[in-house]
């Protein structure tokens, strides 16, 4: 109910003194007081109706309507029975503050604006509590199993002219509202990761949903947290954080009634149960990988491995026999949790580094409701461990042959986490790390074994490093970048400094570069002429350089092993 509804109801003797702009104002309550200061009995909204008993003198009007406009509330009703005339400092005060003014004639008793109002306000809460319910009624309705998260969106869109998606934590699109007629639309993933970083980050920080989130140059978002059975109740955020899915929807929640809030939460129920749905279809491709991982980690022989794969392969590559190649992912999620005195080893969460995983294998090209998954994910309790199938590439002659030296598309350790690291950084926040191992694509059972281990020892290399999501791949562990990491500080510190602070010491003195010219000249494979061309110098002038270096270090540039010496240095400088 409007301001200007009163007004217009001649039955209440509201006649206006001024404000006439505000009048399209909603009244959401009454109140009637004489109180100098009413502030705490006020919430926002209200008609207050005041016989003037609070005005002494003149100055009481300013402070009378600053607290009230201060207050929110609708508007202000001033009896003309004590007074006899509204007074001109209270015009002036409503004036200043905005704040429209009425005056009520004496034959009015404040009871029957409070009746009026009262029963208005009540009649349209009681038509908008009906209409959530025929929404609850017709979401439920067209539920999961009518459509999937797709059609709850669009009556989101139709009903409230909401335009809103399902992001999975590290920002996939699951679901988005499609305008009528036209496709469905889908945010750019740069505000995709923007919002899964913000949700990760107030998850974590244990704010009060929903999380409003401004993304530069792409509106106002409010984000709600969609819960699956049985993860509302966990005891520790940390446990469901990295898995559960969010609701952004394109507007700013701050000011909604509490209706309104309440049906999005009903809704984020309805996604939820898309969300168990999905978990339990996985059960099978679980199976499987728990079941070759058992028989790999237990030295099973490599007939009874490929039997099981050979039953895997038609679950995970439908219509495809039986998967050319196969490579494996180990993952591992640590949470830091201190004892009392505030050490502790960071403990792993294999379930989580699982349900992280099967996120990161979708299929990237899988859009829309139901993404096409082609991986099978087990865990330890420790880690996750993930079978990836690698269909054989297929040229344009026809399906590709093995025998032909055809190789498939492998996985990268660097491109699986590239558009994932800044929101899982976030949700990972202070305690977390996530850490990942990628192995070479294998050929048959027999390499399965090896893979696992090759993945292991990629992934400890990963955890070597710093940050909060790292990963490696196997092409890592045939390099000296495998061993620097292990490498004791300390014996790292002695190692460089006894090679190259004779020369960083010479280079400040006599700016003569020597540093530089070392890496110039190691990366040249000790050619002078290169080396030469690179740093723009005479060879003489670079030979008198390389002597001077060798002087000061006492090492010889001609040797292969002083050669490799340096190179360690600077790597590890």
């Amino acid at each position: 109910m409007r301001l200007r509804t009163l007004l217009e109801t001649k039955a209440l003797g509201l006649r206006l003194l001024g404000g006439e702009e505000e009048l399209d104002r909603t009244v959401r309550g009454v109140m009637t007081t004489d109180l100098r200061d009413p502030s705490r009995y006020l919430a926002g909204g209200e008609l207050v109706l005041t016989g003037l008993a609070w005005r002494r003198e003149p100055a009481d009007s300013d402070r009378f309507v600053r607290i009230l406009a201060a207050a929110g509330v609708a508007g202000l009703a001033a009896g003309e029975a004590e007074l006899g005339a509204v007074p001109e400092d209270l015009v002036r005060a409503c004036a200043r503050h905005r704040l429209p003014l009425f005056s009520v004639v004496e034959d009015v008793a404040f009871a029957s604006i409070t009746e009026h109002v009262v029963r208005q306000v009540s009649g349209e809460r009681a038509g908008d509590l009906a209409a959530v319910v025929d929404r609850h009624r017709r979401l439920m309705s067209s539920g999961p199993a009518g459509g999937g998260p797709d059609v709850i969106l669009d009556l989101l869109g139709s009903d409230l002219d909401l335009s809103a998606w399902v992001l999975s934590p590290t920002g996939r699109q699951i679901a988005g509202a499609a305008p009528a007629g036209g496709a469905r639309t889908e945010l750019p993933a740069a505000v995709r990761a923007e919002l899964a970083g913000e949700h990760l980050a107030a998850v974590r920080a244990g704010r009060r949903a929903p999380y409003r989130v401004a993304v530069p140059g792409g509106g106002t978002y409010s984000l709600f947290p969609v819960r699956g059975a049985g993860r509302g109740g966990a005891r520790d955020t940390r446990e469901t954080v990295l898995s559960d899915w969010l609701l952004a929807v394109a507007a700013d929640a701050g000011d909604w009634p509490a209706e309104r809030l309440d049906l999005l939460q009903g809704v984020t129920q309805l996604i939820a149960v898309e969300r168990d749905r999905r978990d339990a279809a996985r059960t099978v491709r679980r199976r499987l990988a728990q079941e070759v991982l058992e028989l790999v980690q237990a030295g099973a022989a490599p007939a009874e491995i490929a039997a099981r794969l050979r039953v895997a392969a038609p679950v995970l590559l439908p219509g495809l026999g039986s998967a050319p190649h196969w490579q494996v992912v180990v993952a591992r999620v640590e949470w830091g949790l201190p004892d009392a005195e505030g050490a502790g080893e960071p403990v792993p969460h294999g379930a989580v580094a699982q349900a992280l995983l099967e996120e990161l294998l979708v299929d990237p090209d899988s859009t829309g409701a139901e993404p096409t998954e082609r991986i099978a994910v087990a865990h330890t309790g420790e880690e996750a461990v993930a079978l990836v199938p690698l269909p054989a590439v297929a040229d344009a002659a026809g399906p590709a042959d093995e025998a032909d030296g055809e190789e498939p598309a492998a996985l990268q350790a660097d491109r699986l986490l590239a558009a994932v690291r800044e929101p899982l950084t976030r949700g990972l926040a202070g305690d977390g790390r996530l850490t990942l191992g990628v192995s070479a694509a294998v050929h048959s059972a027999e390499g399965l074994r090896g893979a696992l281990e090759e993945a292991r020892h990629a992934r400890r290399v990963a955890a070597a490093r710093p940050g909060r999501v790292c990963a490696a791949g196997h092409q890592e562990l045939a390099s000296h970048v495998l061993l620097l990491p292990f490498v004791p500080d300390d014996v790292r510190r002695a190692f460089t400094a006894r090679l190259l602070d004779p020369l960083r010491d010479y280079d400040q003195r006599h700016r003569a570069e020597l540093i530089p010219t070392l890496e110039a000249f190691l990366a040249s494979d000790g050619s002078w002429t290169r080396c030469a061309a690179q740093l723009h110098l005479h060879v003489n002038t670079l030979r008198y350089r390389v002597g001077r270096i060798e002087q000061l270090t006492g090492r010889d540039l001609s040797r292969l092993e002083d050669k490799l010496d340096f190179f360690l240095a600077l790597r590890m400088s």
